[in-house]
């Protein structure tokens, strides 16, 4: 009470109290006076200046004569006095308590306004309630509106099923519907948007024409003006989205910065944080996809996941921090704790398994699976890795594949653990082509056609020249001696026996080939000195016969010689003497 007249109402109570024990007299004085003072106290109530919060003009107040009483008639009750609930109405079942509450009301039924100007030009809305200071203040012909607290939808006119819960809540609203706001400040500005529902202090307080969005938590969707269908649960959630769609923040300050970024999903505190126009985007996690600004199409589960992403797109990171370094990479897929976990720029990684890839920085299409697999891996691309600590061995080389094994830093080579040494009798060798098509040689008859003997075509075998030699440093560092053929040397002789790559370059010698070819040599030769052993037999035996003829033809010799020694005459010598 602050107005010139109160004061002196005041000063003359303490005045005149003072002197009451004078005399019966003076009391009765008193009495009359303070009768008289009380009688202007309704004048002095009714030109007190208005808390003036709200920008929209009021109507000035013109006092009536009001009834006695507070039945109204027709089921309407209002305060004694105060220009409560207009005395012409035709409404049925209104309640009006404070100064002008429903003052100008003529048809409206069942309001109940509670407060000073509570519903004050509402002429034939119905079904409302308020209660608080200029609560629904300039509502005319909205219904079924609720407003408690000091200026609730202060500005509503025709806007219908608002609920307002909170000083200033949905302050702004004209004709907005089917709003829900509980909270001071909460929807004050929302003028003609629709379907919201804002609980917490200032939540979508700066929501204008924007429908169908949720704000739960103090300053929840503050900044949002016209984007539509969003929801934002947590204190600050998608706090400065303005004109941003379909937006979903569950968690402190996720999406908090989020513009006009559209179809975002923010589960966890700080998730999506500083997305502004980022589309299409999933964070669930504490600080998942935090440094996201305007990347698209990632999906972030885990706390700290692709935590400093801010344009890269279409990335995938499962298990805490995973990808959790990345920058501006692409396609990247991170699944385990710390997989891909310092990767920067690198695209079109896979990583799935614990600390899969995590030193990778800039490498590119690398695929890692296993725990570990890839692990120290920085820049290289193109790499495989499959099975635990896979491919650890493998750092900057390009196109190596490990398959449960370190392998080594050599690029364009595979390595396979648990093969060498191990014995697989019955088995057969196998073979891999061009294309890399890995099988075995197949020899049944049901796979082949054109069958003939290979007779003399083998016979080039002798054109070949046998060498021995060491392979280059870079593909045998202990320069092991080897033997074997040069496959340019082979290709002159004969083109069928060499194996040739992608581009039609000589690479290696089909030495299983020249195995059958040297084997059909070996059975001509191996014929040919069997029929030489025939011949040798026969000859043996013509020689046997030969050397028993001549044995007795020699006998026969003797005999003839013996026979003819035996009939020689006897030379007589006859002794001369001189």
């Amino acid at each position: 009470m602050n107005t010139p007249i109160q004061t002196s109402v005041r000063r003359v109570r303490k005045h005149l109290l003072a002197k009451f024990s004078r005399s019966f007299a003076s009391a009765l004085t008193l009495i009359a006076v303070a009768l008289v003072c009380f009688g202007l106290s309704p004048t002095a109530y009714g030109v007190r200046p208005t808390p003036s919060p709200s920008s929209t003009p009021s109507p000035t107040a013109t006092p009536v004569p009001t009834p006695l009483g507070e039945d109204r008639g027709s089921n309407n009750s209002a305060a004694e006095s105060v220009d409560a609930l207009n005395i012409n109405t035709t409404g049925l079942s209104n309640t009006a308590h404070g100064w002008h509450a429903l003052s100008t009301n003529t048809a409206g039924n069942d309001n109940t306004a509670n407060g000073f100007k509570t519903l004050f030009n509402n002429t034939t809305g119905s079904y409302n309630t308020a209660d608080g200071v200029e609560a629904l203040e300039n509502n005319t012909e909205g219904i079924h509106n609720t407003a408690i607290g000091w200026q609730a939808l202060l500005s509503n006119t025709t806007g219908n099923a608002n609920t307002a819960n909170g000083a200033i809540a949905l302050t702004g609203n004209t004709t907005g519907t089917f709003n829900t706001a509980m909270g001071g400040g909460a929807l004050s500005s929302n003028t003609t948007g629709s379907a919201n529902t804002a609980m917490g202090g200032f939540a979508l307080t700066s929501n204008l024409t924007g429908d169908a969005n949720t704000a739960i938590g103090i300053n929840a969707l503050y900044g949002n003006t016209i984007g539509v269908q969003n929801t934002a649960t947590g204190a600050g959630a998608l706090f400065q989205n303005t004109t941003g769609n379909y937006n979903t923040a569950d968690g402190v300050e996720a999406l908090d910065n989020n513009t006009e970024g559209i179809h975002n999903t923010a589960t966890g505190w700080q998730s999506l944080l500083r997305n502004t126009t980022g589309n299409a985007n999933t964070a669930n996690g504490a600080t998942a996809l935090s440094g996201n600004t305007a990347g698209v199409f990632n999906t972030a589960m885990g706390g700290g996941a692709l935590s400093s992403n801010t344009t890269g797109n279409s990335n995938t990171a499962t298990g805490g921090f995973a990808l959790t370094s990345n920058v501006t990479g692409d396609a990247n897929t991170a699944t385990g704790l710390n997989a891909l976990y310092n990767n920067t720029i690198g695209v079109q990684n896979t990583a799935d398994g614990g600390a899969a890839l995590s030193e990778n920085t800039t490498g590119n299409y690398n695929t890692a699976v296993g725990v570990q697999a890839l692990e120290y891996n920085t820049t290289g691309s193109g790499n495989i890795a499959l099975g635990f600590t896979a491919g650890s061995g493998v750092t900057t080389a390009n196109n190596v594949i490990s398959i449960g094994i370190a392998g080594q830093d050599v690029s364009n080579s595979c390595y396979i653990g648990r093969i060498f040494g191990a014995t697989s009798s019955g088995g057969t060798a196998v073979f891999v082509n061009a294309d890399g098509r890995l099988g075995t040689a197949t020899s049944s008859k049901r796979f082949k056609e054109d069958i003939k003997a290979m007779n003399n075509a083998s016979e080039i075998l002798f054109a070949l020249k046998p060498v021995t030699f060491r392979y280059k440093k870079e593909i045998d560092p202990q320069g092991v001696p080897q033997f074997g053929l040069i496959a340019e040397e082979v290709a002159e002789v004969n083109p069928q026996l060499v194996v040739r790559d992608k581009e039609g370059k000589v690479n290696t010698v089909r030495y299983e080939q020249i195995n059958a070819m040297l084997l059909n040599e070996f059975l001509k030769e191996h014929k040919r000195v069997e029929e030489q052993q025939v011949t040798i037999s026969d000859l043996k035996k013509d020689l046997g016969v030969l050397t028993a003829q001549l044995k007795e033809q020699a006998a026969e010799i003797r005999k003839v010689s013996a026979q003819l020694e035996m009939r020689r005459p006897l030379t007589r010598v006859a002794r001369s003497y001189p």
